[in-house]
């Protein structure tokens, strides 16, 4: 089934081995829209959004939320991805115009849009309970590797993560997906070096979703495991603003800006970083 973001979730027969696949083609180019973005912050966005989204379904809990930020000091600034519990996520970046030049393979420079000289932060809120939060050096700046570091050294779990974003001539996503495949407890190296292998073989993740779905990603890196579904959900990008969060968050304003707004007896314009969104209402509105 293509031309539907998805998750797939899959283990191995023997149990040894999980997968998780995301188609976001959709996902990354409604982000590409609603900032305006340059080509390869597209591939960044797009890629920070799907590592999020394979992690936010995992949560389960309803309400429950999973926050990712990468900060590596490069000219597209903080990149921000929000899921919730089914996988629907929504992104930010500061500086979404931001562009730089091929790098020496031809590609899009991710890892210099982004820069490595930060942190990748990871925060799961169940709601209630203190926020499990944890956070590692990017590796590269390239996503897939910083989360893949994140895996082992924040929640010790062997890891390989792979994303792509495929950017058109005219700024369009063509392809956009990846998988999470984990180690799990008992792993032998004949596993480990077959999964190698499959993820060799495979190569690119958008040189697969261009024409074919995700299950095709999953069975190719889960060649020769016998690779069982446990779960397929649509998946896309879903901003939770409202009126009446915005307004909840304008009332939070230090007083004296409260004061200066009634005083000033003019309509008060807010936006969502995450979508765009406009909203405009009157200061007695928040008074």
């Amino acid at each position: 089934m293509r031309g539907i973001d998805r998750i797939i979730r899959a283990i191995s027969n023997d149990g040894f081995v999980s997968i998780i696949v995301i188609t976001s083609r959709d996902i990354a180019e409604r982000a590409r829209v609603i900032h305006g973005a340059s080509p390869v912050v597209t591939a960044a966005l797009g890629r920070t959004l799907s590592a999020v989204s394979m992690l936010g379904i995992e949560l389960k809990k309803p309400g429950a939320s999973l926050t990712a930020r990468l900060n590596g000091g490069g000219p597209a600034g903080s990149i921000i991805a929000v899921s919730d519990h089914e996988g629907f996520v929504r992104g930010y970046v500061a500086n979404p115009t931001a562009d730089l030049p091929l790098n020496a393979k031809g590609k899009l420079d991710v890892g210099g849009i982004v820069g490595k000289r930060g942190m990748l932060s990871v925060i799961r809120d169940y709601g209630g309970a203190e926020p499990y939060s944890g956070a590692v050096e990017l590796v590269s700046g390239e996503v897939a590797e910083d989360f893949a570091a994140y895996f082992v050294e924040s929640e010790q779990t062997p890891a390989v993560c792979a994303l792509g974003v495929l950017v058109d001539r005219d700024r369009t996503v063509l392809a956009a997906g990846g998988y999470i495949v984990r180690l799990l407890p008992g792993a032998s190296d004949d596993i480990i070096g077959l999964i190698e292998r499959n993820v060799a073989e495979t190569g690119a993740v958008t040189d697969v979703l261009r024409d074919r779905d995700a299950e095709t990603l999953m069975e190719s890196v889960m060649s020769g495991l016998s690779p069982r579904i446990l779960e397929t959900n649509v998946v896309g990008y879903r901003c939770s603003c409202s009126r009446e969060r915005v307004i909840a968050a304008v009332s939070g304003l230090d007083g004296d800006e409260l004061d200066d707004m009634k005083r000033k007896g003019e309509p008060i314009e807010a936006t969502c970083q995450f979508c765009d969104a406009v909203y405009v209402f009157s200061p007695d509105e928040i008074m």
